[in-house]
């Protein structure tokens, strides 16, 4: 089953972060804490911390979403990292030689909203920790309502532009943006852009084909769920691809929890498919519409599937 991850936080939401980074602060034990939020789905990350200076702004940094982290491995799997430092060692040499001294354990949970990860924050303790089966329960509920809160904003906000086009592209990473009519008849044109640009990047025929298939069902939801067409992006960063779906007016609200309950909706049929077919997913619903995207690795490569 693919993972799925929500958008790159919002330029409105530092107020967010810096309510999520206080509640992270304020949990017993914890002398530093840090929030990944996931960049379009990509091979990048939004980093930030408690020990930055985020009194002006949120200071965020991009970081690679494969670094051998426990932060990273939450985003892109979902899954929760607990232990002591000596523990996470035998796993995490690298990251545990570069924590200050005083930090006995880590716990890195997923923030998630409506059955996607946001992201992930990581909690930081000077003190040993039993991360009993209530400490869990309490920190699951803590990323939750940090999910439940950044959705909220990213819900209400309205932006002057969120045309794909005008998106950053990472260094060295290839991009391509095509414009879909609001006919039904314009989706084959869209699947044969998908395929000419990606052959054209040398990307591999696996790949190709799995991303057509996506495509075709989130372009195909776009029309139909709006009186407009849609914009499609695709990203091509050290052979890792990102699809994304922008449309400018669904009201539906995409969660993976309902898309195998009635296998012969539509709808859910294909967020199923998309499901199935790729590495990882997400959505987001703001005030102009609906973004929808979908990463897929390359097939003969490990990168992001890391030996637990």
């Amino acid at each position: 089953m693919a993972h799925t991850v929500a958008s790159r936080p919002l330029p409105d939401g530092e107020t967010w972060a810096r309510s999520a980074l206080s509640q992270l602060g304020h949990v017993p034990g914890v002398h530093r804490a840090g929030l990944a939020l996931a960049e379009g789905g990509g091979r990048r990350l939004l980093f930030t911390a408690s020990d930055r200076d985020n009194e002006g702004s949120v200071e965020w940094c991009e970081v690679d979403a494969y670094e051998d982290v426990p932060l990273n491995h939450t985003v892109r799997t979902g899954e929760a990292v607990v232990g002591s430092l000596e523990d996470l060692a035998c796993r995490y040499s690298a990251f545990a030689d570069r924590q200050a001294p005083k930090t006995c354990a880590l716990a890195s949970l997923p923030i998630s909203a409506a059955g996607q990860v946001q992201g992930a924050y990581a909690l930081f303790f000077d003190t040993p920790q039993s991360f009993d089966h209530s400490q869990l329960t309490e920190l699951e509920e803590l990323g939750a309502r940090l999910g439940a809160d950044l959705r909220r904003v990213q819900r209400a906000t309205s932006h002057e532009s969120r045309s794909l086009e005008a998106g950053p592209v990472p260094p060295g990473a290839r991009a391509a943006t095509y414009s879909v009519a609001a006919d039904l008849g314009a989706v084959p044109e869209a699947r044969h852009f998908v395929l000419r640009t990606l052959g054209s990047w040398g990307v591999e025929e696996v790949t190709v084909d799995n991303a057509i298939l996506c495509l075709n069902e989130l372009v195909t939801n776009a029309i139909i769920h709006t009186d407009a067409g849609c914009e499609i992006r695709v990203v091509l960063d050290r052979g890792v691809l990102t699809t994304t779906v922008r449309d400018g007016g669904s009201i539906v609200v995409v969660d993976p929890r309902n898309v195998t309950r009635d296998p012969l909706a539509v709808h859910g049929r294909g967020l199923q498919l998309v499901d199935a077919f790729s590495t990882r997913w997400g959505s987001e619903l703001d005030a102009g519409g609906m973004t929808v995207w979908f990463v897929l690795e390359p097939a003969k490569s490990t990168v992001g599937r890391l030996a637990m």
